[in-house]
């Protein structure tokens, strides 16, 4: 099954869109959390269900270090395994090449890890990232890219943006024969059956490729009108029908920009490694449980969330848990969780009934109720066509 985007509604560059997967039928724009070895920290598969969670993301670099792609593979797909019924996208592993460039040796070939595990060396090729991204058969897989981080100038730049075409082209060289293997593979499978060999119940992972569009290499320490510009300038130029991801991104004020800018999927460590440190994301901002201020406060993280942990429990309460016992960060992770899927979904429904500016400028008027939003949002806001004048003053203004 390929994937299918429909877009429902739109507004200037925002649009809402149904985005059908082989495993679940997502509504964007959408937030993703990071489940880096097949889950979510501190929250059960349940939970995510219940918070309304759509799409998670596992990394194929980890994943193929521990537990290993051929294990998760012999044992039914990564879905199988972490028994997560809903859609999955798996990473390249280019970002490792940014995060872990200290353990990574970057050739025409492909880049080399030294193992955080047991310092054994290994080899990923756009092959390689690709034929794990199949073993561990997530609904959406990408292609490995030569990955620099942002604030890098000179000929590297370049080097790396012709290499990423280049591995391109042998990422889907390698997609189309994978497919064309597992078509062959899975024929014989069906004739052992129908005539009364050996029974197999496992179905061919097969999807049509180049569905979907990556924005990476952003939010590597690029300042915030650089941000902006690279976000406008791609979602302008790339086509109408397929989605748009921004890679890494996870402040809720850069989902609410980037969406107005045209982008559809975002992921990040942000909402669950924030909580880990005790800080719970509010429309206001972001709350840290951890001042003393909170010792004796007998209400809740958000008084406008309905999320489990806003329904039972103070922020007197998580005070004393936060950052000193693990269910403190597994509640702050469950709220901040719940704070993101909802965002999503009032993006989504926002723009599908026709009040995308006044959600935006409900957004902003909440976070910053002084007036004071930051240059670059008023400048991306004039961009993506969104009157936000009740909430700031355009100091700039940029034009494509």
């Amino acid at each position: 099954m390929a994937l299918k985007f429909e877009v429902l509604g739109k507004f200037n560059r925002a649009r809402a869109a149904q985005l059908t997967l082989p495993h679940f039928i997502c509504q964007t724009p959408l937030f993703m959390p990071v489940g880096t070895q097949g889950t979510i920290k501190g929250l059960t598969n349940i939970q995510l269900e219940e918070i309304g969670c759509q799409l998670i993301l596992g990394n194929t670099y980890h994943l193929a270090l521990r537990p290993g792609a051929e294990l998760i593979d012999e044992l039914g797909g990564l879905h199988k395994f972490m028994n997560w019924k809903r859609a999955l996208l798996t990473d390249s592993g280019g970002f490792q090449m940014v995060s872990l460039l200290h353990l990574a040796d970057i050739t025409e070939q492909g880049v080399t890890f030294q193992s955080p595990v047991d310092g054994k060396p290994m080899l990923l090729t756009p092959e390689e990232s690709i034929q794990i991204q199949n073993k561990i058969g997530a609904d959406i897989i990408m292609a490995l890219d030569d990955v620099v981080k942002t604030t890098i100038t000179g000929p590297r730049i370049e080097e790396a943006m012709y290499r990423t075409l280049r591995w391109i082209d042998r990422c889907i060289s390698e997609f189309i024969w994978n497919c064309a293997r597992r078509i062959r593979s899975c024929f014989t499978r069906y004739m052992c059956q129908r005539f009364g060999g050996p029974r197999f119940t496992r179905k061919a992972n097969l999807t049509s490729y180049w569905d979907s569009y990556a924005i990476g290499g952003l939010v590597g320490g690029e300042d915030k009108d650089s941000f902006w510009r690279v976000v406008a300038q791609c979602t302008a130029s790339l086509p109408e029908d397929k989605p748009r991801y921004v890679m890494g991104v996870g402040y809720p004020l850069d989902i609410v920009v980037c969406s107005a800018l045209g982008a559809d999927m975002y992921d990040c460590v942000y909402p669950t490694r924030t909580a880990r440190f005790g800080t719970a994301l509010v429309p206001e901002g972001i709350l840290k449980l951890k001042n003393r201020a909170m010792a004796n406060d007998e209400r809740p993280i958000d008084l406008t969330c309905s999320c489990m942990v806003c329904k039972n429990y103070t922020r007197a309460y998580l005070h004393g848990l936060v950052t000193k016992d693990a269910m403190g960060s597994q509640l702050l992770s469950y709220h901040n969780l719940s704070y993101m899927m909802r965002l999503s979904k009032n993006l989504h429904t926002s723009i599908v009934e026709g009040r995308f500016p006044e959600f935006v400028r409900g957004f902003l008027q909440t976070q910053f109720p002084r007036g004071d939003v930051p240059e670059w949002v008023c400048n991306a806001m004039e961009v993506a066509g969104v009157d936000i004048s009740s909430c700031c003053t355009p100091l700039a203004s940029w034009h494509d």
